[in-house]
């Protein structure tokens, strides 16, 4: 059985995230067997070195499709909570998806050092991330710890998991970029990434020409650069914000993947409904750089058709703090 990690990875130089994607064998309801097998390595074996920590587990809640699991106790009614299930909504309204029944489940360990010791002891081939997807037949988990980054994290992460739970396939590219456009909150999706969008139109105005059917060849992460995501939450941001027709071109395709193991390039549907699809992309691109106008002052969050900004001063990530007690007792989620 093929699994796939999908991960996120904060490089020191950059302001938007990028994501490594790993494939492994031998993981059962969450728990690595030692017989796991990762792409490019023989051996997951136990780092004999480090302290052997279990998963998150003594505390949990669970919030419709959520299910989260820690060794701290966080309320049903926490901010967390409640963005991941107003996220979910958004996720399956926006894209009109059909809702899944299958769990997603969110490890959350207390602090950034016993992830650490956990994905060494466990996995310790696997490079340092803040944050990992799991995705097989028996599970769908999001392993991460709590910091100032776990709002956008999980963000990401679970929006990883609500497709993979509808959805039969995900073409890379169009998997990374609806997580890209999920996981900023705000009042409404659509939140405008200012570094991606000032970064994109600096390259086109040097020359460069976007290219759907470019990303759709990326099938490994570690083919990606960090403007492959940001072209493809540009294109998945155009797709949902742009024209009507285009927009359910995507979602059709969207629901089409229940279904297809091996579908047909988006890019074809796209040049059916509008040939001129990568000018008009390039045009809207260009007209989301709204930033750093003569006042000085930014634009961030500036929806192109006039939506409420997000304000990220309110971020529950950053207002809430989790408790410092911490007892480890494994509790193995089963379907």
């Amino acid at each position: 059985m093929r699994e796939k990690f999908l991960s996120r990875q904060r490089q020191p130089e950059l302001t938007t995230t990028r994501r490594n994607f790993l494939r492994a064998w031998g993981v059962v309801g969450g728990v690595s067997l030692a017989t796991s097998m990762l792409t490019g390595c023989r051996s997951t074996s136990r780092n004999a070195d480090l302290p052997v920590v279990s998963l998150p587990g003594r505390h949990s809640v669970q919030a419709d499709q959520l299910v989260l699991l820690s060794d701290f106790r966080i309320d049903y009614n926490h901010a967390v909570i409640a963005d991941l299930k107003q996220l979910r909504g958004d996720v399956l309204r926006e894209l009109e998806l059909k809702p899944s029944e299958q769990p997603v489940v969110v490890y959350l360990f207390e602090n950034e050092q016993l992830y650490y010791d956990y994905l060494k002891s466990t996995w310790p081939m696997l490079p340092y991330r803040r944050a990992y997807f799991f995705g097989n037949s028996y599970e769908l988990a999001v392993y991460t710890s709590w910091g100032d980054k776990v709002q956008e994290d999980l963000r990401h992460e679970f929006t990883h998991g609500i497709l993979h739970s509808t959805l039969r396939t995900v073409p890379l590219w169009l998997d990374e970029g609806i997580a890209e456009y999920f996981e900023e909150a705000g009042d409404k999706p659509g939140t405008v990434k200012r570094k991606a969008v000032e970064r994109l139109s600096l390259a086109l105005s040097n020359g460069w020409k976007p290219s759907m059917t470019r990303l759709e060849g990326l099938t490994e992460v570690a083919d990606m650069g960090q403007s492959d995501y940001e072209e493809s939450w540009a294109w998945i941001h155009f797709m949902l914000h742009g024209d009507p027709a285009v927009r359910q071109v995507l979602v059709n395709y969207l629901t089409d993947l229940r279904t297809i193991i091996n579908p047909e390039p988006l890019s074809n549907r796209l040049d059916e409904t509008m040939l001129t699809a990568t000018d008009r992309f390039s045009s809207y691109v260009a007209s989301l750089n709204t930033f750093g106008g003569p006042d000085g002052r930014s634009a961030a969050g500036r929806h192109p058709r006039g939506s409420q900004t997000a304000d990220k001063s309110g971020s529950t990530a950053n207002a809430a703090k989790p408790p410092t007690r911490s007892v480890l007792d494994v509790l193995r989620f089963k379907r």
